[in-house]
């Protein structure tokens, strides 16, 4: 579900093919906000790997060239921060994948009536 809403999920700078990467299961990736870095990972780390990703996805839908698989997420997101670290307009979100390049994306407030009280 934290991938589906309008707006999340962004990707990119580009989408690359399995020959474009040396090898998928060691990237090092990194997210920082403002400067300070959340997430700090490396594929290796995933819980499953691609190919039984692919396996199992493939076993409950059918997928197509060009679908993309999201994997989840390194530790370090906001809600596991003490206290817990939450967007805020005018944050600029910043995701490096090796051999891929840097996404940088604004956090812009599109509804000022759901800020809650407390922020």
């Amino acid at each position: 579900m934290g991938k589906t809403f309008d707006t999340f999920a962004p990707m990119g700078p580009a989408v690359v093919t399995a020959d474009e990467i040396s090898d998928p299961h060691n990237l090092d990736i990194k997210m920082t906000i403002g400067g300070e870095v959340l997430q700090n990972s490396n594929t290796k780390h995933l819980i499953f790997n691609i190919p039984n990703l692919i396996t199992y996805i493939s076993s409950v839908c059918t997928l197509e060239p060009g679908d993309i698989i999201s994997t989840g997420t390194p530790a370090g997101v906001g809600l596991g921060h003490k206290p817990p670290r939450w967007l805020r307009p005018g944050d600029e979100c910043v995701v490096t994948v090796q051999e891929i390049g840097e996404l940088r994306n604004p956090c812009v407030l599109e509804d000022q009536s759901a800020v809650p009280s407390n922020y």
